[in-house]
């Protein structure tokens, strides 16, 4: 795929001017309050996978409005001592899959939290085990469209109050440093990372790599990939509900997020993304944290030649060079 965007020079430059409704923190106090009503954790038991070097446990949380989310637990076997969490959010249509299949972090030395998608897992990857039982607002199939036309309604605001209950409840849990908690995530995942940013001031760190949701109107207008290919199609049948559904969009935005962000962060992009395209990952770190009237730590780096992978390997090698400076976390001295 050839380069689409605009050139990395007008990229780092690129800050548009937040597009975001005048209530827009109000509408997520509100519905992280109405979630915070429950006690986070509801269960936790240990699973066999296998493994020898790694301890695995089948978390239960409650999520938005009370629902059980899933989740695995996992820490390096034989760490005493509290560790750093990492709270994982997979892509889109994933779900949390199988318990040995994403040991990166706990493999670094952090405990590590890895949330199934409620409603998603059919896609691709090896399944989910959490329903979305609020999911028949009006609104096309997929994730992205459901509930499109009201912001109460919407996926993703289940999914985003989600997140941020991931790390209420990572950070219930025992042998877990809760001050010393990250958010990472790819794609969807970095988008709900993003959020969670915005939306948790005390968060350690933050690592994000192709964020969906950031810089949405002009993505909508560059790129038929989905997910936000599927919000096109809606609308190219639905041919009068563009200003409601910009409007839901609107309080998705993770531009509007990463301006309220605080925690040091790093981002990753390729450069002819045409699922997330890098102008929307740039306007995201090029005013993230500007709200706090503080000027977190933050790093960004771009892969010319690459699409939504990436850098890949490449990339998760410089997360794992980054976060325990961010941290000053040695493994092996906790």
């Amino acid at each position: 795929m050839p380069a689409f965007d605009l050139p990395l020079s007008e990229l780092e430059r690129h800050r548009p001017a937040p597009e975001e409704p005048a209530d827009f923190d109000e509408f997520w106090q509100g519905t992280l309050k109405e979630a915070a009503q429950w006690a986070p954790v509801v269960s936790v038991r240990p699973v066999e996978t296998g493994l020898r070097l790694t301890e695995t446990w089948d978390v239960t949380f409650r999520g938005f409005a009370g629902d059980p989310v899933r989740a695995w637990f996992s820490r390096p076997a034989g760490a005493d001592e509290p560790l750093p969490a990492v709270v994982e959010y997979a892509g889109y249509g994933r779900g949390r899959g199988l318990p040995h299949e994403r040991l990166t972090w706990v493999n670094a030395g952090y405990a590590h939290l890895l949330m199934d998608n409620r409603g998603q897992g059919d896609q691709y990857g090896c399944g989910g085990d959490t329903p979305d039982p609020h999911a028949g607002a009006p609104g096309g199939p997929g994730p992205a469209v459901r509930g499109l036309l009201a912001p109460r309604d919407h996926h993703y605001r289940r999914l985003i109050t989600d997140a941020v209950r991931a790390v209420a409840a990572v950070r219930a849990l025992p042998g877990v440093d809760a001050a010393r908690t990250v958010a990472v995530g790819n794609s969807q995942g970095g988008g709900l990372a993003l959020a969670v940013a915005g939306l948790v001031p005390d968060l350690a760190a933050v690592l994000v790599s192709a964020p969906l949701l950031c810089g949405i109107r002009r993505a909508l207008d560059l790129t038929d990939a989905g997910p936000y290919g599927e919000i096109t199609a809606y609308l190219a049948v639905h041919r009068g509900a563009g200003t409601a559904a910009y409007r839901t969009l609107s309080y998705l935005e993770g531009v509007s997020f990463a301006r309220r962000a605080h925690a040091p962060a790093h981002f990753g992009v390729g450069l002819r993304d045409t699922v997330c395209p890098p102008s929307g990952a740039y306007a995201a770190f090029n005013r993230y944290g500007e709200s706090g009237g503080a000027d977190p730590r933050k790093e960004i780096h771009a892969y010319p030649f690459n699409g939504h992978e990436g850098g890949d390997a490449v990339h998760v090698r410089r997360q794992l060079d980054w976060l325990p400076e961010v941290l000053e976390f040695s493994p092996s001295r906790g």
